[in-house]
């Protein structure tokens, strides 16, 4: 049974009076630990399928299972220490006023969690940063160790699923990397199941086991790992995005 099922999910948002469906009857299923992307351009709807897997997004249709149940509305503490999420921009998503040891206590005390202090500490080691750290503030913190602090909240109730909403894109190049690398680590050693949402189809190819392409808020086409190394795909807009990350990495050469 897979752990994660979106099946026919449509979102529709209400703007200036009109409807604009974000999302259309989009399905698909991630088994545990598995790493699955999903990718497209800008307002392909693929950031708002994570949106809506949190409660976050106006789900208009369809369903979404977690270990095969249906998540309830609103979300509850339940779902959260089963699903966690990575938000693109780390300064944005760290309480710019608290202290990191603030920011990372915080689910723990939700959750009627003892023992913060060893919990803290563990974190910030699993995530590669030092203790002494938890008494700074996200402004103190260069863009790769604030999304380092973000994995190791997301991490803090130690969750079987992340969703990780373009984790490394406002990060410099060689950051980037340092930020990937770790996500794969952690989700090998935890047995972690990721649903993860980029532009750039070379991150996906380094991540994912399998990726579904999106477009203008549809699925456009589902393609394994091998298939996306060896260039298999079968729809053109698939094919502009790959030759487009390669053009991409091209030019950093």
């Amino acid at each position: 049974m897979p752990l994660i099922e979106v099946e026919n999910l449509s979102v529709t948002y209400t703007a200036k009076g009109r409807d604009v469906r974000a999302v259309q009857e989009v399905s698909l299923s991630v088994a545990q630990g598995e790493s699955y992307g999903l990718v497209g351009e800008s307002g392909s709807g693929k950031s708002t399928i994570l949106r809506a897997i949190c409660g976050l997004a106006p789900v208009s249709g369809g369903t979404i299972r977690i270990g095969g149940a249906e998540v309830p509305t609103p979300r509850g503490k339940t779902f959260s220490s089963r699903v966690q999420m990575v938000f693109q921009d780390p300064y944005a998503s760290l309480h710019p006023r608290h202290t990191i040891d603030s920011i990372l206590s915080e689910p723990l005390a939700i959750h009627g969690i003892g023992d913060s202090d060893a919990h803290v500490r563990r974190a910030l080691s699993d995530v590669g940063l030092p203790a002494n750290f938890r008494f700074r503030y996200p402004h103190q913190l260069s863009g790769g160790q604030r999304q380092r602090v973000a994995i190791a909240r997301a991490l803090m109730l130690a969750p079987p699923i992340l969703l990780l909403d373009e984790p490394t894109s406002a990060l410099d190049a060689s950051v980037q990397a340092e930020v990937l690398n770790l996500l794969n680590r952690l989700r090998a050693e935890r047995n972690l199941t990721f649903l993860m949402v980029s532009h750039d189809l070379a991150v996906i190819d380094h991540m994912c086991d399998r990726v579904l392409v999106m477009q203008h808020g549809r699925a456009v086409e589902e393609l394994t790992r091998d298939a996306l190394a060896h260039a298999e795909m079968t729809t053109a807009y698939a094919r502009s995005l790959f030759d487009a990350s390669a053009d991409r990495m091209l030019g950093a050469l």
